[in-house]
């Protein structure tokens, strides 16, 4: 799935839609500490009251909220071991195909007990399944009207998971009109924190608008944050590497191919190639071809535009190997460059530091200025400190 995907289901969480159809909920509220379900739940989605139903709503387009690979993640099975059960794959499919509501809320109630399982919660948790089913209208022709729009779309059932924290409301004081006195409001109900998803997933994954049941897509409470051991031993998923550790990766790599000095004019081209390759990828999601990845032979090339010298792909396949191990490890092109056009490059030094973005790092530059180095910075208007206007200073020798 890619963030285009994620953001046309995620927009149809809404109520009085029909491109998203909710059939059943499921909720399980787990004690902290504890390794059982201390209570369930489940009934037709229907049957919840309007404010309930919105405020679920809000909260499964929470879950989906945020970019791929920096808090949404696609994640790969792992293969089912002959006789296992309770394989979470296994689970989810039989769930989705149920005809009995009753079937589809045992595997559910099975997935919760691996949760249990796994380790104890710091709070008491509500974990709710929901099983529904999404259409995705198809590209709209210059002659189509919106009716015509909606005669072919692809169906899609799906199965969502939440995982909320829930907290006690804090006593207040109020005053009591009938009684005309203060008194101290204290309330025992938890409440549900909705609006905080700690994690969660949607299966299956969607890839060229048909169902992937192999992949699951695994929701993290936190940017960059994902829970490893869930991942691992609750959704029987394959490892999986953030955007943040694809950009570690990939300086690394650059660093070990040609080390860890660089001039701006350097570090620019890299950006400005990376940069060709993300427009690409812009188009990709518009036309559901391939995303463009960095592997040894397109950093090789990279480097090679970039103005760096003596570069090999026997030498980029030798740095491959010594940070990943791996000469067939491919990084996201979207995640190893800083946005663009933003000022997300931050230059520090012992005195200030300095926000600019990639596509203007070529008018940077470190100089000797009267035998001290500084750093030079290109610009074309005035330069503003505070309301003044700055000075030129003389010349640079």
């Amino acid at each position: 799935m890619n963030n285009k995907d994620i953001a046309d289901i995620r927009k149809r969480f809404k109520l009085d839609t029909d491109l998203l159809k909710i059939a059943e909920i499921y909720n399980v509220y787990i004690q902290k500490e504890s390794s059982e379900i201390f209570h369930e739940e489940g009934r037709s989605f229907s049957m919840l009251d309007r404010e309930q139903q919105e405020l679920f709503l809000a909260n499964f387009k929470k879950v989906l909220g945020g970019k791929m690979d920096v808090k949404l993640f696609e994640v790969k099975f792992q293969p089912q071991e002959e006789g296992q059960a309770d394989h979470t794959q296994r689970l989810l499919y039989e769930g989705l195909e149920a005809e009995d509501a009753a079937e589809w809320k045992t595997n559910m109630q099975r997935i919760a007990l691996k949760m249990v399982e796994e380790k104890p919660y710091e709070k008491d948790m509500v974990i709710t399944f929901i099983r529904g089913t999404y259409f995705k209208t198809t590209k709209r022709q210059a002659d189509e009207t919106e009716i015509d729009m909606r005669d072919e779309v692809y169906t899609t059932p799906f199965i969502l998971c939440s995982m909320n924290e829930t907290e006690l409301p804090k006593s207040s004081l109020v005053f009591d009109f009938v009684e005309k006195e203060f008194k101290s409001n204290v309330l025992v109900d938890p409440v549900i924190k909705l609006a905080s998803p700690v994690g969660g997933f949607l299966f299956p994954s969607f890839t060229d608008n048909a169902a992937d049941i192999h992949h699951i897509v695994y929701a993290s409470g936190k940017a960059n944050k994902p829970d490893f051991q869930f991942i691992e031993n609750v959704l029987n998923g394959n490892e999986i590497m953030t955007a943040e550790e694809d950009k570690a990766v990939f300086e690394e790599i650059v660093k070990a191919v040609i080390g860890d000095e660089v001039n701006s004019r350097t570090l620019a081209g890299l950006y400005d190639e990376i940069n060709i390759m993300l427009e690409v990828e812009k188009e990709a999601e518009k036309e559901d071809v391939e995303t463009p990845v960095l592997d040894t032979v397109e950093v090789t090339r990279v480097l090679k535009a970039s103005g760096v010298k003596d570069v090999s792909i026997e030498k980029v396949e030798r740095a491959f190997q010594q940070v990943v191990e791996d000469r067939s490890y491919e990084m996201k092109a979207s995640h190893v460059v800083p946005s663009y056009a933003s000022k997300s490059i931050k230059i520090s030094t012992k005195v200030a530091e300095i926000k600019i973005s990639p596509q203007d790092l070529r008018y940077v530059k470190e100089v000797n200025y009267n035998g001290k180095r500084c750093i030079l910075i290109e610009v074309e208007e005035d330069t503003m400190i505070e309301g003044f206007k700055l000075l030129a200073e003389e010349e640079l020798e």
